[in-house]
């Protein structure tokens, strides 16, 4: 069910879906409504927000682009269940199929690599023509021994209690020092990045974020990776203190050798917003092939 909230003319401004368990998710439609389509999946424990400098470029540029609130982040509803990759790829797919978008160019950052690369393991590639990596966490994050590159589990474990302690203060602490890489010598920090993060974080529901802690850390996508079959292209810094782009983009092109894999050098996590001249261009210049 699609819920039109607000509309100017026959366009959707602001928009929300239900999904098949009850979910209630937001989400903004920009550009012309018979254009390419671009979906935008964002990171732990942002919203849609966190695409608006790509979303605005890719609209502008003549293309749909559709971002949405994961389930329990931003302005969608807070399950107290569900807050897990199956879950996140299945109101995905709710989305895409309520609107019948189709030829879609799908990317995610961060997390939201992850819920569009469980989407392509669970739902295939049937509506989509291209996907994109971007800052992502596949394949796995966490350590183990078949993958001895990832970070000990007790990383995530402190994050989670952090959390707990006190979430506001977490969130300040990660947007100030390595998710910008304003922790590195000579950074200039902005204070608008580390409060629009800040934001959307707390926007986001307290379980649902905590819960998200594990979905991102420790699902395992190697084998939704090997089901990529359409082009696709994976940004990453080579600064990324947050997810380590050794274990993630370029483990992530071993499994997927057809992909296109462009280094950021010099870049921290949060490219889109540190580094997003560069990344506008490179993700309009791939919707374009």
């Amino acid at each position: 069910m699609t819920i039109h909230t607000a509309t100017e003319g026959t366009k959707t401004m602001i928009s929300r879906i239900i999904t098949r368990d009850g979910v209630e998710i937001y989400y903004k439609d920009w550009g012309p409504t018979d254009s390419k389509v671009v979906i935008l999946s964002h990171g732990w424990p942002l919203s849609a927000d966190s695409w608006e400098a790509q979303a605005f470029h890719l609209a502008n540029n003549g293309f749909r682009v559709i971002t949405h609130d994961r389930r329990g982040h931003g302005r969608s509803s807070q399950p107290w269940d569900g807050n897990d990759m199956d879950h996140y790829a299945d109101d995905l797919s709710d989305l895409i199929e309520q609107l019948d978008l189709k030829d879609i160019f799908l990317a995610g950052f961060s997390t939201g690599g992850g819920e569009i690369t469980r989407y392509i393991g669970r739902h295939g590639t049937g509506r989509i023509a291209k996907a994109g990596l971007i800052s992502a966490v596949p394949p796995l994050m966490v350590k183990t021994d078949a993958n001895p590159l990832g970070l000990p589990k007790e990383v995530f474990d402190g994050i989670q209690a952090a959390s707990v302690v006190d979430r506001s203060k977490l969130y300040r602490d990660i947007a100030s020092g390595p998710f910008f890489g304003f922790n590195r010598p000579g950074a200039v920090a902005s204070q608008g990045m580390i409060d629009s993060f800040w934001l959307q974080g707390m926007m986001g529901g307290h379980k649902n974020t905590y819960d998200s802690i594990v979905a991102f850390s420790q699902t395992d996508f190697t084998e939704d990776l090997k089901k990529f079959d359409v082009p696709t292209i994976i940004i990453h810094g080579d600064d990324d203190q947050i997810v380590p782009i050794d274990a993630a983009g370029r483990a992530s092109k071993k499994l997927v050798p057809h992909a296109i894999l462009k280094v950021c050098a010099g870049a921290p996590h949060g490219i889109t917003d540190t580094h997003k001249e560069q990344l506008n261009a490179d993700l309009l210049e791939f919707a374009r092939l």
